[in-house]
């Protein structure tokens, strides 16, 4: 979820009183009772009066000539979001055993014509003012500008899976800050209370569409815990849906004055309740620093709304430092929205940043370093948009040193610079769902590295994530998409979408609901020619592989943990030791340190030649820039296998040939700092 500025969108402007409210949400006819015939992609009994879907033919099934499952992934939706930030933010529900009048209607305060619809003309301008009547009418909403009211109806999901799409992720989101700020609300502001509803609900979701399509097992929508079982839903020609979590303060992990809310305890209670609930990916900030890690910011005014929000959350404004890398946060801009200045206490004001420093100072915690691990132990899937680039790093480093590939990048929040990182681990990308010609041109930019690592890819719809959604093209746009189409795969026959007396154009109305991600992908396929859509249409063989190695994932072996250490030199310090021990103990609490000088090494006797493939570096503050890797079978005779002369310091993996050694040595050749070389964990891996 989220509304900063992007690529390929115009910023919007937003009156001065809401501006942080704003912000702050930027965490984030009728068709006949029963089907004809037994086709089994058709409800027995779908409820009349009720959306229609509008796509003919046999959904495909079965696997491609390779054996690899085909079909599109979003990896990136909020179905749920109405349950979210006190239940009154997001109007309308994806599905109500009432029917489809009760799903899509407006939230009561918009009555009668929107006067009190605050966070509408927060999110879209003007003041707000629009028709209210969702069935059957819809004559204002949903539309592809307008944030408050509900895109996921289950009929427009269905519309989705009927045009090829195979995978889902569900995020399960909300934001504690926009709750307690925000004017309307019928529940509590606790964040992992939303997230357990909407997980309750999004079963709930599946049983309904259980029942019309004819009894247990029997619907299209099918939540899938392990990626064998989304395999076999997808062979079945069904949709996966997987659900993730998307919050702010995940198992009350905030901070205040930088002092964390939750415990190591807190997070191991917080991963097996999800894990059980049936989250297979989360991220571990947004939008505020947390106690796990620091968030990559948003920018301009709107960025400055959101520091305030930040401050509202945690007492601290964000805090920026000079980037040490190619990567670097969003930038923040001038503290010129007075309004949202206008909610902080006396005294308070948002600080002025400096162009040149770019990055949160804030990274990866301790508690936030835990939780990571933790996530791996349990084969979960980690999403790094949002976190800051030191975070991001980090995380990497971590991924790298474990050989881990369960990182996500689902809605083009992370850097860039960090994509060929994150396919050499066997993670996925996805990119959001941008108009079809910028969503093409960013597609084509990375399109080499997709190839080179024969990867597919996804998008990021983010629909109920107050985001904005691609506008129309027009009706004499070149190119445009010409009803009625085929589907990707050429077993389909998609028409324009009717829901009551309203029927959506992509070319006329943009993406105005989540049935409408056919029409924006055949858009695609008309911009940017059949590549990219191909690449769409192996992204779900993509995210099953790296789900699958996420969850075969074994922790290696350290070899060097417990081995004989020495080294050329410890420092002294009367109060503890920096001892050579001090780095094969486990524990990354301690640390051995050289003297102050260059040329200095540190060895490690594994007791016995094994076979070593992978030397993993946790340094202190006082790094190497310039090391190298030796090995020994005799402890007399050394081979390199590996050095550098650009270490920047964290968390280095150095990979070789594997290679027989008892003795494994770093040899230090030039300092990163003024300091010696200090080394918290080394590690010694044969995998």
């Amino acid at each position: 979820m989220t509304s900063a500025e992007r690529p390929y969108r115009r910023r919007r402007n937003v009156t001065a009183v809401s501006l942080l409210l704003l912000v702050l949400a930027v965490v984030l006819g009728p068709s006949p009772s029963s089907a004809a015939g037994t086709d089994w992609w058709e409800p027995a009994a779908r409820p009349a009066p009720d959306s229609r879907v509008d796509v003919t033919g046999e959904p495909f099934t079965g696997t491609d000539a390779r054996g690899e499952v085909r079909g599109f992934v979003d990896a990136h939706d909020h179905i749920f979001a109405n349950e979210a930030f006190g239940g009154r933010l997001i109007c309308g529900k994806p599905f109500s055993d009432k029917g489809v009048a009760d799903a899509l209607r407006d939230c009561p305060e918009h009555y009668p014509d929107g006067s009190l619809a605050v966070f509408d003309f927060i999110t879209k301008g003007g003041d707000g003012k629009h028709d209210p009547v969702g069935w059957p009418t819809f004559k204002d909403w949903p539309a592809h500008d307008s944030m408050t009211h509900q895109q996921n109806y289950y009929a427009w999901v269905e519309r989705a899976w009927r045009g090829g799409q195979r995978v889902l992720v569900n995020d399960l989101v909300t934001n504690g800050v926009i709750c307690s700020v925000y004017f309307f609300k019928d529940r509590g502001c606790d964040e992992m209370t939303s997230i357990r509803l909407q997980a309750k609900l999004s079963y709930d979701m599946q049983a309904y569409i259980d029942k019309i399509y004819g009894g247990p097992g029997k619907g299209f929508f099918r939540i899938v815990t392990d990626s064998a079982q989304a395999r076999a839903v997808i062979e079945q020609g069904k949709l996966a849906v997987v659900l993730g979590v998307e919050t702010s303060e995940p198992f009350g992990c905030k901070q205040v004055l930088d002092i964390a809310q939750c415990s190591k305890a807190d997070i191991d209670k917080g991963l097996d309740e999800l894990h059980a609930l049936g989250v297979r990916s989360m991220f571990l900030c947004h939008k505020f620093d947390n106690a796990l890690c620091g968030v990559r910011f948003d920018s301009g005014t709107l960025g400055t709304a959101i520091n305030v929000g930040q401050f509202l959350s945690t007492g601290t404004f964000w805090k920026t430092e000079k980037c040490t890398g190619p990567q670097a946060d969003n930038p923040i801009g001038d503290a010129s929205a007075a309004e949202a200045e206008k909610k902080l206490p006396a005294g308070q004001e948002v600080p002025s940043y400096s162009a040149d420093a770019q990055c949160n100072v804030r990274g990866l915690t301790g508690l936030g370093e835990y939780a990571v691990r933790g996530m791996m132990r349990r084969g979960m899937m980690l999403e790094i948009d949002h976190m800051s680039v030191k975070a991001t790093a980090r995380v990497l480093d971590i991924f790298e040193a474990e050989s881990y590939p369960g990182v996500l990048s689902s809605h083009s929040w992370m850097d860039m610079d960090w994509t060929e990182r994150v396919y050499g681990l066997g993670g996925f990308i996805a990119q959001y769902m941008h108009g079809s010609e910028g969503f093409v041109s960013e597609a084509k930019r990375t399109e080499a590295l997709r190839d080179k690592f024969g990867v597919g890819y996804g998008y990021g719809t983010d629909m109920n994530g107050v985001g904005g959604w691609p506008a129309p093209r027009g009706a004499d746009a070149p190119n445009k998409v010409t009803y009625p189409f085929k589907s990707v795969d050429g077993g389909s026959v998609i028409d324009r979408q009717t829901t009551g007396e309203r029927t959506w154009d992509l070319n006329t109305d943009g993406a105005a609901h989540y049935g409408l991600v056919p029409d924006w992908i055949e858009d695609i396929r008309r911009v940017g020619g059949q590549d990219v859509v191909d690449d769409l249409f192996r992204g779900a063989e993509s995210y099953l592989d790296t789900w699958k190695a996420s969850e075969n994932h074994e922790a290696g072996v350290n070899l060097a943990t417990g081995s004989t250490a020495s080294a050329s030199s410890s420092e002294w310090s009367l109060f503890t030791s920096y001892g050579p021990d001090r780095a094969v103990d486990g524990d990354s609490g301690t640390r051995w340190a050289s003297d102050w000088s260059d040329d200095q090494w540190y060895q490690v006797d594994l007791g016995s030649t094994r076979l070593v493939k992978r030397v993993t570096l946790d340094w202190e503050r006082a790094y190497g820039k310039a090391y190298r890797i030796d090995l020994s079978t005799d402890g007399v005779n050394w081979r390199t296998v590996w050095s550098t002369t650009a270490g920047d310091g964290g968390l280095d993996t150095a990979g070789f040939t594997a290679t027989p050694a008892r003795y494994v040595r770093v040899q230090g050749l030039a300092r990163g700092t003024e300091w010696g070389y200090s080394l918290q964990e080394v590690g010694v891996h044969s995998t």
